[in-house]
């Protein structure tokens, strides 16, 4: 029952990697911040990376066992069989949440988890709000897009014309920290400038290893450089902190880095993926980049994501060879035109901070109130 007015509560379905949960809990910041009586809950999977995301929050969670229906045969059977108790889950929180709100949307964030979380949406008679990321929508988004009574998209994306085109959602610890205790921080020299590496995503050992393979081919381009290399937990660690000082390169090599918004303060270059959130925290730092699309993507979407960026001059698409060797030799000279011709770095520079603040979390935020 409702027992506080007009409270609007909001059930949050995504999870299984960063990339769904980060931007929910950009979205759920926004909303808190524009009603403190606002109620939130993410509705995540069972993988251990969301709870290891969702935890230090302190923003309230469940799980269910939604599983990805990739794998062939196997797959779709894990993801039929835990069909039914998925939805019933997310039926559980929100009639849990009408009992304190008089209004409860539902918000999809894409991906496997997001699905039976729309099936409970219909089933609980409440609004469905579908939040896509990425410039190719996925086959569960497109599902959850005719069933949504609003979709908004923080990607541009062809053929949704109905879809509301927001820009890239991003959580606000961009510019929060102080650049100069960032790298102190970081244990970086200040008088130089910093490539920042984020190859710890999925399927990223290949940006390390072409890294590494940049350093001894290219080592004069890097002078009044320095790399800030996250590698991810794969173990290639010591290998590539080996591989920069055997080149002769500054370097800082670590796992994982919790606060991405310190090392974007840092970076005068970033190389990485171009998931939909990397795309968005180099577009809210201004920091110019170097992507490199996952290469196992039959529809390449990641490409696509850079796709503002890159027609803005701020950014450049190299497509990942896989062999280190052959990536160094395809794009070292054009990554090294970027370490030494300042004027360039700083014109791409320019042109990422004249797209405009990456504000998607605030206006989708402001359009969940608005109803």
């Amino acid at each position: 029952m409702d027992t506080n007015g007009s409270r609007a509560g909001f059930v949050f379905v995504g999870g299984g990697t960063g990339g769904h949960l980060y931007p929910a809990l950009a979205i759920v910041e926004e909303l808190e911040k524009m009603d403190a009586g606002v109620q939130t809950h993410i509705v995540c999977s069972e993988r251990l990376i969301d709870s290891s995301i969702l935890e230090p929050t302190g923003v309230a969670f469940s799980t269910i066992p939604a599983t990805s229906p990739s794998g062939g045969v196997r797959g779709v059977v894990r993801f039929v069989m835990n069909w039914g108790a998925s939805v019933r889950g997310v039926r559980g929180v929100i009639r849990e949440m009408k009992r304190s709100c008089s209004r409860v949307v539902v918000v999809s964030m894409g991906g496997f988890v997001s699905a039976p979380g729309a099936m409970a949406a219909r089933a609980e008679k409440c609004e469905l709000v579908l939040v896509n990321l990425d410039a190719v929508p996925g086959k569960a988004n497109r599902w959850i897009g005719k069933r949504a009574d609003r979709a908004m998209t923080a990607a541009r994306v062809r053929g949704f014309d109905a879809w509301i085109e927001t820009r890239p959602i991003v959580r606000g610890f961009v510019g929060a920290r102080d650049k100069s205790r960032a790298i102190e921080a970081f244990g970086l020299d200040r008088d130089r400038r910093t490539v920042l590496v984020t190859g710890g995503s999925q399927g990223a050992r290949s940006i390390n290893q072409m890294m590494v393979e940049m350093a001894k081919t290219h080592a004069d381009a890097f002078d009044g450089w320095q790399v800030l290399h996250q590698v991810g937990g794969g173990g290639d660690g010591e290998a590539v902190a080996i591989g920069y000082r055997d080149a002769g390169v500054q370097a800082v090599v670590v796992e994982y880095i919790e606060e991405m918004g310190a090392a974007l303060e840092v970076a005068d270059l970033a190389v990485g993926r171009c998931g939909a959130g990397t795309v968005g925290e180099c577009w809210a730092a201004g920091v110019p980049a170097v992507f490199l699309p996952y290469p196992y993507h039959k529809d390449e979407h990641q490409k696509h994501n850079a796709a503002v960026l890159v027609e803005a001059g701020a950014a450049v698409v190299c497509r990942d060879l896989i062999d280190p060797a052959k990536n160094a030799e395809a794009h070292g000279g054009g990554f090294a035109e970027m370490l030494t011709d300042h004027a360039k770095l700083m014109g791409m520079r320019d042109a990422c901070r004249a797209l405009g603040d990456a504000d998607g979390a605030a206006v989708i935020a402001r359009s969940l109130l608005g109803g």
